[in-house]
């Protein structure tokens, strides 16, 4: 029977800790666990049949020289051997199966943690964490699952062991249950040990890994800045301190290795010379002393399979507790809506326009009138309930900066400081709590799925996924045909990046688009943006790594692209500065001036510095 493929909806993980997770992981497949468990107790237990068998037939056949006895019980010993061996190969398969499903639903939890936090992820949690949570925890923590089926036959098998030895000498059957919890205890502070000596190096190989994927990404700028051979030498240093780490996590492997194999060998050895002993002395006979050998031997499989399962119940809470804080990441938004019904009528209304406010920073009196009416001036009050998303275009207003959008129209912001303009982005977006609003209402009481599917964030350096271009495009709107791929990339002027690639939009671009330059990807994720049709479409810095012919062509076909709806351009060029129907000027985080570009060039003169960058000469020519 193939296995069954875990359910797409993988369920509610429980996070309080490594432990619980690892639980919940169980509870999810338990009719699958008892049957593992079933199995694993019968295969277990089963070893221990075969040195009876082979007692008897000493004893009853050898012994007493009866050929039909010896015949009867060697023909049992075959057929125990085809049961354990079906048992055996039946437990195998069911184990994997539950670790399979376990490690598919971790990923898909994980997954689907990803997808929520979204924006949030880079600032909680480094990419390196990350790709070593998906890559090795996600396994470990599926690996603890072998406890639930050999590890509960290991403890069965040891009691059926202990009881049989009872019947033939209580003094044998007091050493097995006083040996093998002393084997335990005697591994016991090495898998502490292996507990912290593996959490250390975990934490380690993501800050390395994260410190690579930086490397890797950032290869082409260090080698042209002469960085290259810095930073290799820095991975190089902290390669060698994870390679220390590592060799202490192995040390400690090692020895929980041996003590595995040479402890419950040095039992046996002990439990034998004992029994030996007691048939010198008569006290018990050949037969049982084979018996007694055969049943320690089996218990060595048992013993193996504990110490194992504590090995990997070890490992696996580290993987988990990784999991667990990974999974514990949560939003921005947290106390706002994931998502609330839209307000009967809600739809997107290209081309349409609200009243529009007063220009300018809003004044203590009053603010814009938006379609819930005015907009007040101060910190909008987090909702304690959801609200409706407005029912058509409408303002957005950033108390912290006291900046208003007005609907239907292209806004500038000119700020000094990138990292300003980066902020007000994620604010005017939803991607952080703030006081901004939508409308009149708060934004961050609208559901999510609304203000994502309503408003977009594009950033100039957003990730390009692998696969064709055509792919790379459709993201945006997977039911677009020709003619908006086409306008699309119109208005993003990267019409000759198409023409450029062999197989056009069905050229296959690798992650990132790595083959394409800084301007050319840059363009796609322009066009990606455009084709979307959001409502509403905040570009930051969308044509820096371009030339000036060809941003002068975006300027003017992003205007008349976006004619009627609300678009707000994070920018210091001129050229799209001077297409704007409104500009405004950010200093220190707050707007400082509000006008059109030429405006603000005749009476900010710090508005004039920011836009020149700096050029005396070009400041001039500017007045």
């Amino acid at each position: 029977m193939p296995p069954r493929i875990p359910h797409p909806e993988p369920g509610t993980p429980d996070t309080r800790g490594p432990l619980r997770y690892l639980w919940w992981l169980v509870r999810c497949q338990p009719w699958r666990v008892l049957r593992g468990s079933l199995l694993g107790t019968a295969w277990m237990t089963g070893l221990s049949v075969r040195p009876y068998l082979i007692s008897r037939a000493v004893d009853d056949g050898l012994r007493t020289g009866d050929t039909r006895a010896l015949a009867l019980w060697v023909a049992a010993i075959v057929v125990a051997g085809v049961g354990l061996s079906w048992l055996g190969i039946m437990r195998h398969r069911t184990m994997t199966f539950i670790r399979e499903d376990a490690k598919a639903r971790s990923a898909a939890v994980v997954l689907r943690q990803l997808s929520r936090v979204g924006a949030v992820l880079p600032r909680r949690a480094a990419a390196g964490e990350v790709a070593t949570v998906g890559g090795t925890d996600i396994d470990r923590a599926a690996q603890v699952m072998t406890v639930t089926g050999p590890g509960v036959g290991a403890v069965v098998a040891y009691l059926v062991v202990a009881v049989v030895l009872w019947s033939i000498s209580p003094l044998l059957a007091l050493c097995v249950l006083v040996g093998v919890p002393s084997v335990v205890l005697v591994v016991a502070p090495l898998l502490r040990r292996l507990e912290r000596a593996e959490s250390v190096y975990r934490q380690q190989q993501g800050e390395l890994t994260a410190r690579s994927g930086d490397i890797v990404a950032g290869l082409r700028v260090l080698a042209g800045v002469g960085g290259r051979g810095l930073f290799a030498r820095r991975y190089a240093a902290r390669s060698r301190d994870l390679l220390a780490e590592g060799y202490r996590v192995g040390a400690v492997n090692s020895w929980i290795d041996a003590a595995t194999v040479a402890v419950p060998g040095l039992f046996l050895a002990a439990v034998v010379w004992l029994s030996a002993r007691m048939t010198v002395t008569g006290d018990i006979s050949v037969g049982e002393l084979v018996a007694v050998y055969g049943y320690v031997a089996t218990l060595v499989v048992p013993v193996w399979f504990l110490l194992e399962g504590g090995h990997q119940l070890i490992r696996g809470r580290v993987a988990a507790r990784r999991i667990v804080a990974l999974l514990a990441v949560t939003p921005d938004d947290v106390g706002g809506p994931r998502d609330t019904p839209a307000r009967a009528g809600a739809a997107t209304v290209p081309g349409s326009r609200q009243p529009a406010g007063p220009a300018g920073p809003v004044p203590p009196s009053g603010g814009p009138v938006g379609p819930a009416g005015p907009v007040p001036a101060g910190p909008v009050p987090l909702p304690t309930g959801p609200v409706a998303a407005p029912a058509g275009p409408a303002d957005l207003h950033d108390p912290s900066s006291g900046l208003t959008v007005r609907a239907g129209r292209l806004t500038a912001v000119a700020a000094a400081d990138p990292a300003e303009a980066l902020a007000l982005a994620d604010r005017l977006g939803r991607y952080t709590v703030s006081d901004a609003s939508w409308g009149g209402v708060p934004l961050t009481g609208v559901g999510l799925e609304q203000v994502r599917a309503r408003i977009l964030v594009a950033d100039h350096d957003a990730y390009l996924f692998a696969g064709t271009l055509r792919d790379v495009l459709r993201g945006a709107r997977p039911d677009g045909d020709r003619e908006r791929f086409a306008a699309a990339l119109h208005d993003a002027s990267a019409e000759d990046v198409v023409d450029a690639l062999p197989r056009g939009l069905d050229t296959p671009l690798d992650t990132r688009a790595r083959s394409l330059s800084g301007g050319q990807r840059q363009r796609v994720r322009l066009a990606r943006a455009l084709l979307a049709e959001p409502e509403v479409l905040i570009l930051v810095e969308p044509t820096s790594a371009v030339d000036a012919h060809t941003e002068a062509r975006i300027a003017e076909r992003l205007r008349h692209a976006r004619a009627g709806r609300t678009t707000v351009v994070l920018t210091t060029s001129p050229l799209l500065l001077g297409r704007a129907d409104e500009v405004a000027h950010l200093v220190a985080g707050r707007v400082t001036a509000t006008g059109t570009h030429a405006d603000l060039l005749d009476r900010d003169p710090g508005y004039r510095r920011l836009v020149a960058r700096g050029d005396a000469d070009a400041e001039q020519a500017l007045r």
